[in-house]
This record gives C-alpha cells, structure tokens and sequence, in this order.
C-alpha cells in the first residue's frame, strides 16, 4: 500500500507580494540598493492591538549622521477578494542632522479587512522600500 497526499499550490493569498496572514503582527525589511553609501537599512511594522485598532510605523537607518533621514510610512488595506492595496493613511517625518528617524502611530481602523505598512526610507540621496505582509483585522 502506498499513502498520497495531493499537492497543490499553496493557499495563501498574496497581493502585490505581501501574504494575508491572521498574524497579530508583521514586519519588513527594505530591499538593497546596487549602490549608496548612507543608507543603513530600513523596516516597516504592523501590529494588531485589538478589535480595529492597529499600531503602523517604521524604522529608517543611516549608516552615519547624515544631512537628511526621512521615512514615509503608507498604511494600505485590502479585502480577501481584493487584487490590489488601497492606501488608508500616509505620514512622514524627517531628522536633520541625524543617524536616524521612527515614526509610529495607533489607528482605530474599519474591521474586515487585511492592513499592511509600506514605507519609504531616506538617507541623504539613498532611498529604498519596505513592507509587511498584511495582518487580519476583526
């Protein structure tokens, strides 16, 4: 006798490369430059505090005290049967003369849907992206 097992493709519903999770929190990474000397790295978070409450914010690293350290944070949501995010809220912050600059924020936010946090990191000229998978939210 030989046991099977079906394979078949995983799932997880992944739009524009974020998995939708039931998670109670996610974060990413920025991807790397080909080049850039002041940009460190850089990484978005969402947590999932409550019935439609989440915390969304980021972290932008230089790699030494820079002009200017800027981050973007863009909180997007997006239902299951969704193809796309829908930006829900967008900020900034700006350090001069710094290695470094956070911004975070707690929202009360509309259930049923799936959030994520995108951001946008720069160190002087060096600029990269992240963001996270997307967390459910009751």
């Amino acid at each position: 006798m030989t046991a099977t097992k079906e394979v078949r493709a995983s799932d997880e519903k992944i739009i524009d490369g974020s998995k939708l999770t039931h998670d109670s929190e996610a974060e990413g990474y920025d991807t790397k430059m080909t080049r850039g000397v002041d940009l460190l790295t850089g990484y978005s978070k969402v947590t999932k505090l409550g019935k439609g409450k989440i915390y969304a914010g980021g972290t932008t690293v230089a790699s030494q005290t820079v002009d200017s350290v800027k981050i973007a944070v863009i909180v997007e949501r997006a239902k299951e049967e969704d193809d796309a995010w829908y930006v829900y809220d967008v900020w900034q912050k700006e350090n001069l003369n710094a290695d470094r600059v956070s911004s975070n924020r707690t929202l009360y936010v509309e259930g049923d849907y799936y959030y994520r946090v995108r951001c946008t990191h720069a160190a002087n000229s060096d600029v990269s992206s992240s963001f996270t998978n997307g967390v459910y939210v009751e």
